[in-house]
């Protein structure tokens, strides 16, 4: 079992920035990549970053590619997102997931956070 849980959430102006954090504990070592994923109200889930644990490759979606920079600290299990030049459309629920696999499809992930809000005002 992995437990992830997420940080950083919250509310900001359009233009700002924030980091979302990503604390993970258990069977960290069964996990090789750890993706943010987010859910807008109404609409579905969907990727926004992956990070591998071994090499640190990185992978971004195009909505937030040159915004949002992905990062891991191996020794505290952790990985972060920070979020800069943030867009109203930015809102949702964001949540933490590690897996293996295809970074960008949900079923390569096992485990997943709670869920951190993030509302960008306009």
């Amino acid at each position: 079992q992995v437990q992830l849980v997420e940080s950083g959430g919250g509310l900001v102006q359009a233009g700002g920035s924030l980091r979302l954090s990503c604390a993970a504990s258990g069977r960290t070592f069964s996990s090789y990549v750890m993706g943010w994923f987010r859910q807008a109200p109404g609409k579905e889930r969907e990727f926004v970053s992956a990070i591998r644990w071994s090499g640190g490759s990185t992978y971004y979606a195009a909505s937030v590619k040159g915004r949002f920079t992905i990062s891991r600290d191996n020794a505290k299990n952790t990985v972060y997102l920070q979020m800069n030049s943030l867009k109203p459309e930015d809102t949702a629920v964001y949540y933490c997931a590690s897996g293996s696999g295809i970074y960008y499809l949900e079923r390569s992930y096992y485990y997943w956070g709670q869920g951190t809000q993030v509302t960008v005002s306009s």
